[in-house]
């Protein structure tokens, strides 16, 4: 996830608690995702739907403190 931004990911999960936490969230869904979609954990496909959206939305709340970050630098 956003490449060109590895090495402020990197700073941003050791100096942000945010960001952090947005980050944690986003894969601990993710994993969450792969499970079902394995069908290593039970989900319908709304529930894996529904999970997908919430992880866009984190990823949407990771980009924009990525931008407000790489402006500051």
């Amino acid at each position: 996830m956003f490449p060109e931004y590895r090495e402020l990911i990197s700073q941003l999960k050791h100096q942000d608690r945010h960001f952090q936490h947005l980050f944690d969230q986003h894969n601990a869904l993710d994993q969450q995702i792969q499970n079902m979609e394995k069908h290593i954990l039970p989900g319908t496909p709304e529930e894996i739907e529904h999970l997908k959206k919430q992880k866009l939305h984190l990823k949407d709340q990771l980009f924009q403190v990525l931008l407000k970050a790489s402006v500051k630098s």
